[in-house]
């Protein structure tokens, strides 16, 4: 165990490809491209799912689900690289080019909404009781929800089509700027110094309250730069969603989110109406971590610092993996087996450095079955935590790597399951530690009651932006004053 820590801190992504743009790539490219169109070709050919062509379907739907798990495996390679290096012209090149392969595949998922949606619930049955589809019923169920709204044919393959340079390419030019972006640190000793955004959140974490104040406040400065960009980028893609969702037959925006995300509106509301009723809760969190800091009220770089009565000292990377291995293996071998081998085949990414994309993240492939997890190791608590949350997505996918490529679709409700349930394996494996410092101990706890106000005020609150971000959207663009104004409305709600 000792040596986990001593292994490179950088991702190997050798199983993917040996190279960006190597001969393996090309051709895994090349090959994926024209199986793409030949599919496309053969299911636009095809007369409506009826008694004589059910077969001709089910080779279709096989088709989609092993094209959909290569264009994943490439999709996932790209995105790796393009995080772990922000200025890598080629991978975004390559990125960019990928987006044609994502709507032809958009288009092919078309005629299967297409056979799904115009035949009868006997025919239907027949298909889905395809030897071939074992285990695919659900994700066929829900294509056939799915194609009750859905518009012309013609209309969703323009709508493919217009993804490429559309909705999709916002996407690229947020992670590519902010892959890039860095701020000025000023720090209390009067040091300025250039800090990649990607470090910035562990910044605030800092014991120091001035660290956290000058790192808030300067990384203000640089997202304040952007955003009439990012404005740009928000009121496009929620344009782009009202039109599709009135063409579609779905005039609630909130229909499709609900859809995808396997809830009812009902339930949404019901937990919400749930988490209102008990607002005094977290607040009271709230209340008792100003007075342990002894400040007025909590600011916004405060939620996640330590408490001053015993302040953490820096936790190195080595320590954080020896911490997060003696939980998970004490509560849970299993996890701890595989953590440990997380490490000794290369597959997380934590080194600090400029240039990395900001924030988390775990990937994979279904063709591999292995995952990756991406991440920057700020000598921080709050980071071994963030550690164990990826690695729990990660076993997550493991655990479910030999189901069919559909089955292993899973929405957002779900994928934040298995994460979350990770990060309370390592604090009870923390707290079960004789070797826990009680400053560490301390700390833990606090982030417990810390959670209470990141899960039943802050995201209750994003919740409540978007959906009155999209009701505004309706009736015309928001500037970017007018989206920080509603944000702090909404904060202030809470």
């Amino acid at each position: 165990m000792s040596n986990l820590a001593d292994l490179p801190r950088t991702w190997d992504l050798t199983s993917y490809f040996p190279s960006l743009n190597g001969p393996e790539y090309q051709a895994f490219k090349t090959a994926l491209h024209a199986d793409l169109r030949a599919a496309l070709a053969a299911a636009a050919a095809l007369a409506g799912l009826d008694s004589a062509n059910v077969s001709l379907w089910v080779e279709q739907f096989l088709a989609h689900e092993q094209l959909s798990a290569r264009l994943g495996h490439l999709s996932s390679y790209l995105g790796n690289v393009n995080a772990a290096d922000a200025d890598n012209d080629a991978a975004k090149r390559e990125s960019a080019a990928l987006a044609p392969a994502a709507a032809t595949l958009s288009k092919h998922r078309g005629e299967l909404l297409r056979a799904a949606g115009a035949t009868n619930d006997a025919i239907w049955s027949t298909l889905t009781a395809a030897p071939a589809l074992a285990g695919a019923q659900h994700t066929l169920n829900h294509l056939r929800a799915e194609a009750r709204h859905r518009m012309s044919r013609a209309e969703e393959a323009l709508a493919a089509d217009l993804g490429v340079d559309g909705i999709s390419a916002w996407g690229r030019l947020y992670e590519n700027l902010t892959g890039q972006l860095s701020f000025e640190m000023h720090w209390p000793d009067g040091r300025h110094e250039t800090i990649p955004m990607a470090q910035r959140r562990a910044l605030m974490a800092n014991p120091d309250r001035a660290v956290r104040a000058a790192a808030f406040r300067q990384g203000n400065l640089v997202w304040a730069q952007h955003g009439e960009t990012f404005a740009a980028a928000l009121n496009a893609i929620a344009g782009t969603r009202h039109t599709f969702y009135a063409r579609r037959g779905q005039p609630d925006f909130l229909t499709r989110p609900y859809f995808d995300a396997a809830v009812s509106a009902q339930t949404i509301d019901a937990m919400f109406r749930a988490i209102a009723a008990n607002h005094e809760l977290p607040r009271q969190a709230l209340r008792i971590g100003a007075k342990l800091q002894g400040t007025p009220a909590l600011a916004f770089y405060d939620l996640e610092a330590p408490r001053p009565l015993d302040p953490l000292p820096p936790l190195p990377w080595a320590e954080a993996v020896i911490l997060v291995d003696r939980a998970f293996q004490s509560s849970y071998p299993a996890l701890g087996a595989y953590y440990r081998d997380c490490f000794t085949r290369r597959w997380i990414e934590s080194e600090k450095r400029a240039n990395k994309r900001s924030g988390a993240y775990c990937t994979g492939s279904a063709l591999t079955g292995e995952q990756r997890v991406f991440m920057t190791y700020a000598d921080t608590m709050h980071d071994a935590n963030t550690l164990a949350h990826e690695i729990g997505h990660a076993w997550h996918s493991h655990v479910i790597k030999d189901l069919r490529p559909s089955a292993q679709d899973y929405p957002m409700t779900l994928a934040e399951t298995a994460s979350t349930f990770a990060e309370k394996i390592f604090l009870h494996g923390m707290l079960q530690d004789p070797n826990l410092t009680e400053s560490q101990r301390s700390f833990l706890l606090d982030q417990e009651c810390g959670n209470a106000a990141s899960y039943l005020l802050n995201i209750a609150m994003r919740y409540e932006f978007e959906k009155e971000f999209y009701t505004r959207r309706r009736n015309g663009e928001l500037s970017a004053k007018e989206l920080c104004e509603l944000m702090t409305r909404m904060q202030r709600n809470v």
